[in-house]
Formats: C-alpha cells, sequence, structure tokens
C-alpha cells in the first residue's frame, strides 16, 4: 500500500461455538459499521474503487488455520483485501457450556480487527 488513508479498529465475539471465523467476521463488521468513504473515489488512482486496497489484520487468539479468510473478505464491499493474522485476541470463560448451541467447551473467542483502507 502506497498510501494509507482511514484505519478503523473493532472487535467481534463469539460466545458460543468456538468458531474463529464468526469471531473475525463480527469484528470487521464492528470496525467497518459505523462508516461512509463517500469521497473515497476521487482520491483513488483512475477514481476507481478496483484500486483501493483494504487491509485486514486480525488477532486470532487460536485456530488460525480454521480462518475461512473468504468469509471475512466477503464482508468488505469494495477493494483487494488482503488478511493478515496474527496471535492476540483472547480466550475467555463464558460461564456456561451449551450443547444446542454448538459449543464443545465453555471458551468465547474474542477477535481483534484493524481495517486499513488505502491504495
Amino acid at each position: 500500500m502506497k498510501q494509507l488513508m482511514f484505519i478503523e479498529t473493532g472487535m467481534g465475539i463469539d460466545v458460543h461455538g468456538q468458531d474463529i471465523t464468526q469471531a473475525a467476521v463480527r469484528a470487521v463488521k464492528n470496525a467497518i459499521h459505523f462508516n461512509s468513504l463517500p469521497g473515497i473515489r476521487t482520491v483513488l488512482p483512475d477514481n476507481s474503487l478496483d484500486n483501493m486496497i483494504v487491509r485486514v489484520k486480525l488477532a486470532l487468539p487460536c485456530d488460525h488455520e480454521k480462518l475461512d479468510r473468504e468469509a471475512v473478505k466477503a464482508v468488505l464491499p469494495y477493494g483487494q483485501v488482503i488478511i493478515e493474522t496474527q496471535d492476540g485476541g483472547m480466550l475467555t470463560s463464558s460461564g456456561i457450556e451449551l450443547p444446542e448451541k454448538g459449543d464443545k467447551n465453555d471458551q468465547m473467542y474474542i477477535v481483534v480487527a484493524s481495517v486499513e483502507v488505502g491504495y
């Protein structure tokens, strides 16, 4: 990315089911949920959203290999999306194991996201 223009951050939690993708998708949605970039096209090369780069950095507490990167990319409506992961986030107890919710244990997964936009 030659020019970084915006950074938004978010957090996502999967309380039941221990699904790292669900937590990551929620973190990205949280980061972009309250944003609108109406003038972004005017500053992109060739005024094209195809030239926008969106770098998503995810801090995952576990299950890096189970992350569905395409599901995370699908949350973002425009641009060339790059997904990067690193250790981080949190595993903590939800206080209860609910097999009917898909729980394998009582852990909840917390993912932190940084969404960078530029070109």
